[in-house]
């Protein structure tokens, strides 16, 4: 039965509140960690895409990863004449991310975190103690409700918790309960995930920019010849019939390998994206917030697992010293007003996107993409009547950082980046 006190409460086990509940444990503080589900192989609301920079800095384990993809085609409404880039280094890789899930979930408790699962907070008490109550058996999240070691937990724990954490996603009530920034700016997004079998063709990252089925983002296909990804996201208020509804439009006509057989389909995903950068007040002298509760996403991309490990690792460093010193005020230094000037040029293109209202517009602005320095159709011809492909870029030079090979460490060997300053997804 867990004690009537923690270190730290962290709410949510998503890839921050798993990442942060771990390295704390590991620091040789109590660590107490909660989510509403029973199991955490369900209801996984991310397309786990891990961009180059976060398979260079992090150990993920290998068994948990895709194949490397090097190809990414954007392609405008019509599928005609799509931007082709191909780089010579491995650029993404998909998670299996309920193995992952599962992975992290036991380092976490081999770190020495206590993790809850099938639990919620509630709140405080009139102690000041967080209250944590057992998820309703008609909830639809499956399993049993217990602690780490298999014991059944009980239908209420009240704890005393020296620091809380928000993981618990982009609606987070544990940043209602802090008096810190909630997301406001927010998509709503779709996937539907796949077994397909390998046709020998290279494994690809589409993306469409359709205001018809993606209005105010895109919509992707990611096939890495083991699983492929089918999915779209937008306004919410700017949907035909929903998002589900354009969701099944567009896998009906998905760009993809020619000839190969209709996925077998694994799972359905669906959630809202933050998208208006990291918020501003993300720490009070109580908690702190990470993850997409954070608003530790890209505004232009939406990719999260990059940032997320990022703003975890910025969190723990924060934590550890006031947790060490008892000194509160450390946490004023968990400042997202500072961190989020990163975002600003992303800020800027997203509004971009939102502002392609039909295809027509979209496109148009594919016609200047074609036409940017550094692409050319295939062959060195001077007209674009196929594919394009943008070069890559000699070592060292960041232009164009997504697909542009980077200059490795001298030392041969991986190098994290200080954790004090998180970065986002490209």
């Amino acid at each position: 039965m867990p004690r009537g006190s923690t270190d730290v409460l962290v709410v949510g086990a998503g890839l921050a509140g798993l990442h942060t509940a771990a390295q704390l444990a590991r620091r040789g503080h109590d660590v107490v960690l909660v989510d509403r589900r029973r199991r955490l192989t369900e209801a996984i609301r991310t397309t786990g895409i891990f961009v180059r920079r976060t398979l260079e800095d992090y150990d993920l384990p290998e068994d948990c990863l895709g194949p490397p993809i090097r190809r990414m085609v954007l392609h405008p409404p019509s599928h005609r004449d799509p931007v082709d880039l191909v780089s010579t280094r491995d650029e993404f890789r998909v998670g299996d991310m309920p193995r992952l899930y599962a992975r992290l979930h036991q380092q976490a408790l081999d770190a020495g975190a206590r993790v809850l699962l099938g639990m919620r907070r509630a709140g405080l008490d009139a102690a000041g103690r967080q209250v944590l109550r057992r998820v309703s058996a008609g909830d639809g999240s499956g399993g049993s409700t217990s602690g780490g070691d298999g014991e059944e937990l009980p239908a209420e724990l009240r704890l005393d918790a020296r620091f809380l954490v928000g993981a618990d996603g982009a609606r987070s009530q544990v940043a209602r309960d802090l008096g810190l920034d909630r997301n406001r700016h927010l998509l709503i997004g779709a996937e539907t995930v796949g077994a397909v079998a390998d046709v020998g063709q290279m494994p690809a990252f589409r993306c469409v920019v359709d205001p018809r089925i993606a209005p105010g983002y895109l919509a992707w296909a990611v096939d890495d010849g083991v699983h492929s990804h089918v999915g779209t996201a937008g306004r919410s208020d700017r949907f035909t019939g929903g998002v589900r509804a354009a969701l099944e439009r567009f896998a009906a006509e998905a760009p993809g390998p020619h000839g190969r057989p209709a996925a077998e389909t694994l799972e359905h995903r669906a959630g809202p994206i933050p998208v208006g950068g990291l918020l501003r007040r993300i720490g009070a002298p109580g908690g702190l917030l990470v993850g997409d509760a954070a608003g530790a996403v890209s505004p232009l991309t939406a990719g999260g697992l990059d940032p997320c490990l990022r703003l975890s690792d910025h969190a723990v460093e924060l934590l550890d010293e006031a947790l060490s010193t008892g000194d509160r005020r450390v946490l004023r230094g968990y400042d997202g007003a500072a961190l989020r000037r990163r975002f600003r040029g992303r800020l800027a293109l997203r509004q971009g996107l939102e502002s392609l209202r039909g295809p027509a517009a979209a496109e148009a602005a594919f016609l200047g993409l074609r036409s940017a320095p550094g692409v050319r159709p295939p062959g060195g011809s001077s007209s674009a009547t196929g594919p394009s492909r943008i070069r890559d870029r000699p070592a060292g030079d960041r232009r164009g950082r997504g697909l542009s090979p980077a200059r490795p460490p001298a030392s041969g060997r991986r190098r994290r980046r200080p954790p004090d300053r998180p970065e986002s997804a490209r």
